[in-house]
């Protein structure tokens, strides 16, 4: 493995951090909690208009035809700002699904809508607290019609479009629905973090269309999760050093006893826990972005390998920061519940962390790495 980001992907991220800086950082998070928003669409219109939203579409329908180390670098900071927009999933997925399995006509309708901004897309995989897997699908396609629940499906509130994961006669179908379709219901639910807003949707005879062969749909999700896996560490990474960055500030800053905190061994001790838990992961993640950007065979691998230890830092540094804040840390005034909050959504979204324990062990094996006695 051999990665480097280029300068002009160095460049676009200190763009980005320095765009999210500009526009209020976790202040952002705290407008969409504080007035019950579904996300900050002030905000997402300003990324539309930078062309984030185009960065993976071909140029061939408007977009600018980058690669996935582009979006690596913006997920960095997606993450470390906390921004209540639909990034992940009208583009991890949804852009991502259009791209590899749309038909000519499906990608010349929608992917130019994507770079605009007038079409949002989303995903739906869940069905109940279980693991969604092949065999429990319950969400059927006969023909062209769907039926049933989906739940936790993150943005469908703002979302216009949405790919759906079903079971039908010929196997599992990865299926594209148009979300304005009066026969779709959206309701929201509850969860812990409330600047991403997670909804149930219903569908009662939904028309829909075909995204690939049918049969092959869940072959095309584990893609798609492996791909997004990868991303999403990235975003936990920066949460993860932004968390950091927020307690090692604190602790330079607040005196007790005479004394700044940070001097006490204590102190120190979770500060270096938490950069040995944040440099470990960004390593993987590193591992990760090649394995995208090159399409190599290693991606559920590394995909795996970068999620289980993204997820690890992100909850480290986001509750090592609460303790390193004390009683201040537990209060609302001060941010460090926002990255709590997050990562523990972040460590579900695509599945648990056993979920991705399994998978990296079963790739591991696949490979010869892990030594059998």
């Amino acid at each position: 493995m051999n990665l480097d980001f280029s300068d002009d992907q160095k460049y676009l991220q200190e763009e980005a951090r320095k765009f999210f800086e500009k526009e209020g950082g976790l202040s952002n998070a705290r407008k969409v909690m504080d007035q019950s928003q579904d996300a900050d669409h002030e905000l997402w219109n300003k990324i539309v208009g930078l062309g984030w939203t185009a960065i993976r579409i071909p140029e061939a329908y408007e977009g600018l035809g980058l690669g996935h180390l582009e979006l690596c670098v913006i997920a960095e900071e997606l993450g470390r700002s906390l921004a209540p927009v639909p990034f992940s999933s009208s583009v991890y997925f949804f852009t991502e699904a259009l791209i590899k399995y749309g038909s000519k006509e499906v990608k010349a309708d929608l992917l130019p809508k994507l770079v605009t901004g007038e079409v949002i897309g989303t995903y739906a995989i869940a069905e109940t607290s279980h693991q969604a897997t092949e065999s429990n699908l319950e969400v059927t396609s006969s023909g062209d019609a769907l039926n049933g629940i989906k739940i936790a499906v993150p943005d469908a509130g703002l979302a216009t479009h949405i790919v759906v994961v079903t079971t039908s006669n010929n196997g599992t179908e990865l299926r594209l629905v148009d979300l304005k379709d009066p026969s779709v219901t959206v309701s929201p639910q509850k969860n812990i973090d409330t600047s991403k807003a997670f909804f149930k949707v219903v569908f009662n005879n939904t028309p829909s269309q075909l995204l690939g062969q049918s049969g092959q749909g869940w072959q095309y999700i584990q893609h798609l999760l492996d791909q997004a896996a990868v991303l999403f560490a990235f975003e936990q990474v920066g949460g993860s050093q932004a968390a950091l960055d927020m307690a090692k500030a604190y602790a330079l800053e607040r005196f007790a006893f005479g004394r700044q905190i940070g001097s006490y061994q204590a102190i120190k001790h979770k500060l270096a826990d938490m950069y040995i838990a944040i440099t470990l992961a960004k390593s993987n993640c590193y591992y990760g972005a090649w394995a995208l950007s090159s399409e190599s065979s290693e991606l559920p691998l590394a995909a795996a390998t970068a999620r289980v230890s993204s997820t690890k830092a992100f909850q480290l540094c986001s509750k090592e920061n609460i303790q390193t804040h004390g009683g201040n840390g537990f209060t609302w005034e001060y941010d460090c519940h926002l990255f709590y909050k997050r990562s523990k959504v972040l460590s579900v979204l695509l599945g648990s962390a056993a979920t991705w324990k399994e998978k990296l062990v079963a790739n591991l094996e696949k490979t010869n790495t892990l030594i059998k006695e």
